[in-house]
């Protein structure tokens, strides 16, 4: 398995994953906010990702300290000043979100007062890619198909593999 938690394997993927590895590297993300503990979560690392699917870069953040946090992404000019802002409720907890574009790629930066080795995100993409490595090929090409019909990613894992919650369930395998 990739180590995910760096972005090195990028530069040997596919075109996309090479694309976001020239992206990442070129606006220095994970060097610039290396005290947040990025990764690059979701789709793109396990090659399920269609036209138009963002960038979740996720972040452990403490969010008494999310001003902080917010300055650093503008300092080191890494989102636009008109960056959407928000801050979800999840599992409890207030989160933030920011979604942008940049140099043409849909970015979600997504950040949670947990390590993000620990978070959602970052567990249901290893679960994702275990069952990836597991199924083959035709699994995976039908996990995109659903994707191109709008289906969410944990949704359509649920569907091909009979999960009740695929939100909780992918949590436990």
């Amino acid at each position: 398995m990739p180590d995910f938690t760096k972005i090195d394997y990028l530069k040997n993927g596919n075109e996309r994953q090479k694309r976001v590895y020239e992206l990442l590297t070129k606006h220095r993300f994970f060097e610039k906010l290396k005290e947040y503990s990025p990764i690059l979560a979701g789709t793109v690392p396990i090659e399920i990702d269609i036209k138009g699917s963002d960038l979740d870069l996720i972040f452990e953040v403490d969010l008494k300290f999310e001003q902080d946090f917010l300055d650093d992404l503008l300092f080191c000019q890494l989102i636009p000043q008109d960056a959407e802002v928000e801050y979800p409720i999840v599992n409890g907890e207030k989160c933030i979100t920011l979604n942008f574009m940049l140099d043409g790629f849909p970015i979600e930066i997504f950040g949670q007062n947990k390590p993000t080795i620990e978070q959602n995100a970052y567990l249901h993409m290893v679960a994702e890619y275990k069952i990836l490595q597991e199924k083959g090929e035709e699994f995976k090409q039908k996990i995109i198909e659903l994707k191109k019909q709008g289906i969410k990613t944990e949704p359509a894992f649920g569907l091909l593999l009979g999960l009740e919650n695929p939100y909780e369930d992918l949590l436990k395998l």
